[in-house]
């Protein structure tokens, strides 16, 4: 059976309790014993809040929902990573805008997470069909020099983020050591469950071929015998007829029976596309946009199964 995959894709200080005695009027303000964390967009604020609990105050930087391959900086970023003990980031070159938010923030005793260390990139990439006249396109491809970013679709190496960040922690605050690996273990537990279900399921429907309009499902497709075809790039700005039409034919190309979608596509392009086609729309999420509570990556990672598993009978 063949898919097309379709996407685009502060912390305060505790305020005194209001009973403490006040000896003078000049009595400072008790700091919180909390370090401070900042990390990067969802999917690593959603890693990190589940190893930390409530021992450390942790920020993102990325809103949900914003596009991090192109995002830009703000003064409020640097000066969270300026005030922060510890930063984490997913890696491998997704978060772009760091390098110059980082050095403006002048903080020497920054500890940085990279959280995709020890794991396996993929840096094959698949067929890429453009949709828009070349005579028009404004480039907006997303090109990871490092290999493909988007590693914490796999629940398998998302766990391996979480034992990354679950050690940086350990190593900027040792005191909380114990309830790092605590919640650490309890949610590494959960991933598991999560992956034993993905590979139950997608066993079923071995070889399930895909299309994708946002690069981010090629560690999640080889981790369950999945394909990846190949990556039709839709452009952000207006489309033209001639825009739907080449779509159309790269779909065509690939002899695609079934449609996914992702938050923030296009509505007019998806539903062409599903009408031309004669398609039914499941939606699939890269988990960029969506609420901000650890256990939001298992709810929205099994809605994707739920939805592959349809999408590929």
């Amino acid at each position: 059976m063949t898919l097309l995959l379709l996407s685009t894709g502060i912390l305060g200080c505790n305020e005194s309790n209001n009973k403490t005695e006040i000896i003078t009027e000049n009595t400072p303000a008790v700091k919180s014993s909390k370090i401070k964390v900042v990390t990067t967009f969802l999917p690593v604020y959603l890693f990190t809040k589940a190893v930390t609990g409530d021992v450390a105050d942790v920020e993102i930087l990325v809103p949900p929902g914003t596009d991090i391959h192109d995002y830009q900086a703000t003064p409020d970023n640097v000066k969270a990573i300026a005030t922060a003990n510890v930063l984490v980031k997913n890696g491998l070159g997704l978060e772009a805008f760091l390098t110059g938010t980082v050095k403006n923030a002048q903080n020497s005793k920054l500890v940085e997470i990279d959280a995709s260390k020890s794991i396996k990139v993929i840096n094959d990439i698949s067929p890429v069909e453009e949709t828009k006249d070349k005579d028009h396109d404004h480039d907006h491809k997303h090109e990871h020099a490092a290999g493909n970013p988007h590693i914490w679709l796999d629940p398998v190496f998302a766990k391996q983020q979480v034992i990354n960040i679950r050690d940086g922690l350990i190593t900027a605050d040792p005191a909380n050591k114990t309830t790092y690996e605590s919640n650490a273990a309890a949610y590494i537990q959960e991933l598991d469950k999560l992956n034993n279900e993905f590979q139950q399921t997608l066993q079923k429907t071995p070889n399930c071929t895909f299309i994708t309009f946002h690069d981010a499902f090629p560690y999640m497709a080889k981790r369950y015998n999945l394909k990846q075809m190949a990556v039709v790039e839709i452009p952000e700005d207006q489309l033209s007829p001639a825009d739907v039409q080449n779509a159309i034919n790269a779909v065509k190309k690939y002899k695609v029976k079934a449609l996914f979608s992702e938050p923030g596509i296009d509505n007019k392009l998806l539903t062409s596309l599903a009408q031309d086609l004669q398609l039914t729309v499941y939606p699939l999420n890269s988990l960029e946009n969506g609420e901000k509570t650890p256990q939001y990556y298992f709810q929205a990672m099994k809605d994707n199964l739920k939805n592959l598993a349809t999408g590929c009978k």
